[in-house]
Parts: C-alpha cells; structure tokens; sequence
C-alpha cells in the first residue's frame, strides 16, 4: 500500500475569514432579472434583509494546506493561534483533517469580514495579525523545524503583514531545516524570500512582481525573468518557478527552462491559485514525482482553483486528470 506523502506546513499567519452572501434563491432571482432587462435594484421584500454567513479558514499557510489536503497529503500546520478567532481556525482546520501544531499566540489570530452580496467582495472590518513576541518566535521555530524535519516536505509560507515575523526568521530555519535533511519549498517574498534564497531550497516559487519587488529582475519579460531565476539557481537554489499571472510560468533548472501552458479557464476567483500551485508542488515532490511532473501538477491544482468559489479547493481526481492538459515547453 502505498503512504500518503506528509507535508509540514509553515503558517505564520492565519485568518479567519467570516463571508456573506446573498442566498441562491435571491441570487437566482436577481440573475433572472438581469436578463430580463438589465437592472436589478434590489428593492423586493426581504432582497436586502436576508444573507448566508460562511465562516473559512484562509491565510496563505492555511490555504497551501488546503489545497495538499484535497490532494490527500498528510498535512501538519504549524502556526500561532490565539483567541477566539484562532480555536476556530484550529477547529476547521482539525475538521479538514489537518494536524495543528499550534503556538499559543497573545494575540488574536487575523479576522476578515467581508460581503458578497453585491457580487463584488467589499470588505467590512479586518482584524490584523500582530507581530510574534519573543518566546512566540522560538516556539514556532521549534515545532516547525522538528515538524518539517520528520515530514516529506516542509512548505514554508510568509506572514502577512510582513512585520510579523521578521524575515532573518526564514532564514535560519531553512538553514537548519536542510541540515536536518529536510526538503523544503519556500513561496515567499519581500526580504523574507532573499533570506531563504541565501540557504538554497530545493524550490523557490515567487509571482513575477514580487521578483522585481525584491529587485531580483528589472522587468517582466521571459528572458528577464529566466536571467533572474537562473542566478538563483547558480546561487543554490534548486528550482524556481516564477508565476506571471494569466501567462505561463516559467520554471528554472540547472542550466535548463520551461513555460507551463494551462488552458485558459473562465475565472470565478483568481486568489489562492499561487497557493493551490505551491500546494500540488509540494505534494508531488512529496510522492516522488520528478520537479517537473510536480510543477505541472501545481499547475493543474492552480489552474482549477480559479474556478471554483473556494480558495485552495479541489478535488484529486480532478487535478490529477486535468494535468494531462498541462503543456510544458522548453525553452532554447
């Protein structure tokens, strides 16, 4: 039989985000009046009065966890939780299946609100996370390094805002992460990724503009961008994948590069398909796969993901299936 691989996933920062939305017997009567003359004002009885409330766990850490979940890894988060907006995170999260390791955390996990009920998502109150206090700091570096040491692949994800954990952080974990013979796939950006990248991952996965942020590249061209990634790699780096939005990603090897061409899919939201990319990554090196099977099954979990309402959701079969529709060209 074979094992279900097992990701430790690195979350300094995890959110709560609490959705409204319209009911769908609403939604479907607004929709038919749309189409029957373009306008719809909103003015029936009980049209503006009536909602559904969703409650999810979101988070970039939580949303990589997510999506490797769905591609039936074994997934320990280790993160700071605290109040009450964290023992719920750690409740649905356990729900999904996932092993928490949680730090406690003075402060409360971040909260989002926001209402959809407009069909635009206009944000209501956010709560953010604040900076991890010292003896914070050394317990989540403790549960993360002997976690991701044990574990297949250690994912480590970045905090948001950055200000959180500071980015020598990152640093001296995948140091130590990689003495302990951990594989690790760093989707990080800002001064947190440059940090890593000093330590050598065996995959850096960055969007494109974070690339320039970081002043690794001056533009956004593929030649550009393939420059960047490849002292990168002469840097140490095993793998770097570059997302670029609605183009294909470039991925960087030893002396070699590849696009990976996706099927262009109608979006219902484009957020968490990096994370749901990051997540099939991972959990491909996890099973075994080579970097570029894994690459081009990230890319399948990416690509789905945009269609469906959940960030970081899918389903293996799926995935798995719609890799095959993953084209990955070599370039000269």
């Amino acid at each position: 039989m074979t094992l279900e691989p097992w990701l430790c996933v690195v979350a300094p920062t995890s959110m709560l985000m609490i959705e409204i939305e319209r009911p769908e017997d609403i939604a479907a009567d607004i929709a038919s009046d749309i189409a029957a003359d373009g306008t719809a004002d909103g003015t029936e009885a009980g049209a503006d009065d009536r909602a559904e409330i969703h409650v999810h766990r979101g988070g970039q850490g939580l949303w990589v966890a997510t999506m490797a979940r769905a591609l039936d890894a074994r997934v320990s988060v280790c993160g700071p939780f605290g109040g009450e907006t964290g023992d719920i995170l750690q409740q649905i999260a356990r729900d999904d299946g996932m092993e928490v390791i949680a730090v406690d955390y003075a402060e409360g996990s971040s909260a989002l609100v926001h209402d959809r009920r407009s069909g635009e998502r206009e944000e209501i109150a956010r709560m953010p996370a604040a900076p991890l206090r010292r003896h914070e700091t050394d317990e989540l570096f403790g549960a993360a390094l002997v976690t991701g040491t044990e574990a297949d692949v250690c994912v480590l994800t970045g905090a948001q805002p950055a200000d959180v954990l500071a980015a020598e952080f990152f640093g001296r974990l995948t140091h130590d992460l990689l003495v302990g013979g951990a594989t690790v796939v760093a989707d990080l950006s800002g001064e947190a990724a440059l940090r890593v990248i000093e330590q050598g991952p065996a995959v850096l996965k960055m969007a494109h503009d974070e690339v320039i942020a970081a002043g690794l590249a001056e533009e956004d061209t593929v030649s550009a961008l393939r420059v960047a990634g490849q002292r990168l790699v002469e840097q140490g780096v095993g793998t770097v994948v570059i997302s670029r939005a609605d183009q294909p990603a470039l991925v960087v090897h030893d002396a070699s590069a590849w696009l990976v061409h996706t099927p262009s899919l109608s979006s219902v939201d484009h957020r968490g398909a990096g994370d749901s990319m990051t997540a099939g990554i991972a959990v491909g090196l996890a099973r075994g796969l080579s970097v570029l099977e894994a690459v081009r099954l990230g890319a399948a979990a990416g690509t789905l993901n945009i269609t469906r309402r959940g960030l970081g959701t899918g389903r293996r079969e799926q995935i798995e299936r719609f890799s095959d529709q993953v084209q990955i060209e070599e370039l000269d």
